[in-house]
């Protein structure tokens, strides 16, 4: 997940926290290859330019370039459903991208929207802290038993794949996965802790109600609802196909071969990441090589 070629990540203390390790462990990379990399930079839009090359406007300047790899994904872009009645409920709103940790939950009555694993884990974790949970989701969650293999995760990839083909919006790789079945999982099904409830038709100052007459008080409403991918900025060049999304060849945008979308669709996980990377280089070469372009 974390391995970039030409240097390994060794020698790591493991009383130090992943992220720091990471992090100075890029640091280190980026310095001993000199990458030029320049941050903060906020990417506000990209255009056809002059000469068949692509100007990108930013905060730091415009920057013409014959290529452009957008691996911007969508950490940037949390998804917020839309319900009746969503800005009269007098508690607290958060989607998991500004998940707090399980404490901040002490004491409260939390209903979890999310059949997705984030909203699983943060479910198992804030059980233990608050008064009550609830959890609800708009399909019955999907629970897969046995190892998560290599096959396994090429065929997820691939059911991903096939939608960004057609110029569909992606789904997420977890979205065809299924819920791993884990001791985690199995004690919180025998808690009660994930007893899935449908999803609620209303919410309520007080909490959320379903048509059937049913109401849960709430004090929090965590929106566990997972992402979009943040592309705003390409908006300009018309990539997006009737179908709402993006059709890819591999990484490449099908409609326009100067620009390959990492972290969309299949390479929005860990499990099509590796390999993506990799493809859209191999592809940029033979562009500026004026080569053809392999399907």
């Amino acid at each position: 997940m974390h391995a970039l070629p030409g240097m390994e990540l060794t020698d790591a203390d493991p009383a130090r926290p992943s992220a720091e390790v990471i992090s100075d462990y890029f640091d280190r990379y980026e310095r001993t290859f000199d990458l030029r990399v320049r941050r903060p930079v906020d990417v506000r839009a990209v255009r056809e330019g002059p000469g068949g090359r692509l100007l990108v406007e930013t905060s730091q300047g415009v920057w013409s370039t014959r290529a452009l790899i957008n691996a911007t994904g969508t950490w940037d872009r949390p998804f917020w459903p839309r319900y009746p009645g969503q800005e009269t409920f007098r508690g607290r709103q958060l989607h998991t991208a500004q998940y707090p940790g399980p404490e901040e939950f002490a004491g409260q009555r939390v209903v979890v929207v999310g059949g997705g694993a984030s909203g699983t884990q943060h479910l198992l974790e804030i059980a233990s802290y608050a008064a009550a949970t609830t959890w609800v989701t708009r399909r019955p969650p999907v629970f897969r038993e046995g190892p998560f293999d290599e096959d396994a995760g090429r065929a997820a990839v691939a059911l991903v794949e096939e939608r960004v083909r057609q110029g569909l919006p992606p789904r997420s790789v977890v979205s065809v996965t299924g819920l791993p079945l884990n001791d985690a999982i199995r004690q919180g099904i025998e808690d009660g802790v994930l007893d899935r409830q449908p999803m609620f038709d209303r919410i309520t100052p007080t909490g959320v109600d379903w048509q059937d007459g049913r109401h849960v008080d709430a004090d929090v409403i965590l929106w566990a609802t997972g992402f979009r991918a943040a592309i705003d900025h390409l908006t300009p060049l018309r990539l997006r196909e009737p179908g709402g999304g993006i059709r890819l060849e591999g990484t490449r945008v099908a409609a326009d071969p100067r620009i390959h979308l990492v972290g969309y669709g299949p390479s929005a996980s860990t499990i099509g990441a590796n390999r993506a990377g990799r493809a859209a280089v191999r592809d940029i070469r033979r562009l500026l090589a004026q080569e053809p372009v392999a399907a």
